[in-house]
């Protein structure tokens, strides 16, 4: 009889269990099919249009994963994407660059406010001494150009340093700049006295769990490097090249790089410096258009509209020189943002979005350079179909 009794006391609990964690299942079976549709319908007419061959969508939704693979990693194998596909993506690499000199920071090794000179002394004397490496991070060392010209080779670029001369004083102007953001890496390296492919791939990459990420693809995964293809359709893949690791030289799967956003949105269980420097990446610096510029990372405050994004990812931002409005003091890292960046390289396009305050994020790869607006419209119909309760 006590058994029978204690049976029927606990029954009504284990159905309430039951319940809910049916509840749970039809919640996440919910969220997956509203994804589903929402990057079928995204992505397909974007490939149909572009002539994409291949794409990988990675979704982070409160900590569950999403994963969704399209086409070929190469025409010429027919290979599919998978997980372990390796797209380049672009300027995307700047925001490793950022954590990398970030954590130089919270070690102590370096300090933003730095002239570049005090780590690359060969610099001492030039223009770079009214430069400090938040301007050089941030764009706004006074009008470095998108990219080197053609004579700058990476034995040459410190000589091409030294004799330029800025068009604006440091801090009053943006110019979105390879050369920038990869002097601010460099001199970050230096800092630590480490080479900067090195530090990436033996320290920051492991510290952040990235199994499937690299500067330079190893002989044994080369399998699984996607080749990106040109506007004539020619397979191709980025050349080495004046700080093309500091600015656009990452190659990773899209299951790693939603790691690395997820990382971004809440870091605990990595290392604290670590965590304390990813976090000051979103600290803002200066806002242009409707964004503020964090170390690599661009801002919108949320909810935000598409048409806010494209402004603040347009040619007129990213290719000219905008005056920009400095924060004083700089603002403090904060969940209710949009946080993105851009990436592309001649045969590839990326595109990067989180928004913490949400804890969703997206990243977009794809082995063909297509328009920057696409990207975004397309993130964007992603995200927004996990608009309402999600937890």
């Amino acid at each position: 009889m006590r058994n029978s009794l204690a049976a029927r006391s606990i029954a009504p609990a284990t159905i309430a269990v039951s319940i809910l964690g049916t509840c749970a299942v039809a919640k996440a079976d919910d969220i997956e099919s509203r994804l589903r549709r929402a990057t079928d319908e995204a992505i397909r007419p974007i490939m149909k249009t572009y002539k994409v061959p291949g794409m990988a969508v990675a979704v982070t939704v409160q900590g569950r994963r999403y994963v969704y693979n399209y086409g070929v990693a190469s025409l010429e194998s027919g290979k599919k994407v998978d997980d372990a596909t390796l797209f380049e993506i672009g300027s995307i690499s700047k925001t490793f660059t950022a954590t990398l000199a970030s954590y130089a920071g919270e070690t102590g090794a370096l300090s933003l406010s730095d002239s570049p000179g005090k780590y690359v002394p060969d610099l001492a004397g030039s223009a770079f001494d009214k430069v400090s490496l938040l301007n050089l991070a941030t764009y706004t060392a006074g009008g470095l150009p998108l990219q080197f010209p053609d004579d700058v080779t990476q034995k040459n670029m410190i000589a091409y340093y030294r004799d330029w001369h800025p068009d604006h004083a440091p801090g009053t102007h943006r110019r979105y700049s390879n050369p920038s953001i990869g002097l601010f890496g460099y001199a970050a390296a230096a800092s630590l006295g480490t080479p900067f492919d090195d530090l990436m791939q033996d320290k920051l990459f492991p510290m952040l769990k990235l199994s499937n990420t690299y500067i330079h693809v190893p002989k044994e995964r080369m399998p699984d490097y996607a080749y990106g293809y040109s506007k004539a359709g020619k397979p191709v893949r980025v050349k080495p090249g004046a700080m093309d690791s500091e600015a656009y030289g990452v190659k990773t799967s899209a299951s790693d790089l939603i790691r690395f956003v997820e990382a971004n949105m809440d870091g605990r269980g990595l290392d604290e410096t670590l965590q304390r420097a990813i976090a000051a990446t979103h600290t803002g610096y200066y806002r242009v258009s409707g964004m503020t510029q964090g170390l690599a990372w661009e801002m919108y405050d949320y909810p935000v509209e598409v048409d806010t994004l494209l402004a603040g990812n347009s040619p007129e931002i990213s290719y000219k020189s905008n005056v920009v409005e400095a924060l004083e003091p700089p603002a403090e890292p904060r969940t209710n943002v949009w946080i993105n960046k851009t990436g592309s390289t001649g045969g590839f396009g990326a595109y990067a979005a989180f928004v913490p305050e949400r804890r969703i994020g997206i990243v977009i790869l794809a082995n063909r350079n297509y328009p920057i607006p696409d990207r975004l419209r397309a993130a964007y119909r992603i995200m927004t179909a996990l608009d309402g309760p999600t937890d």
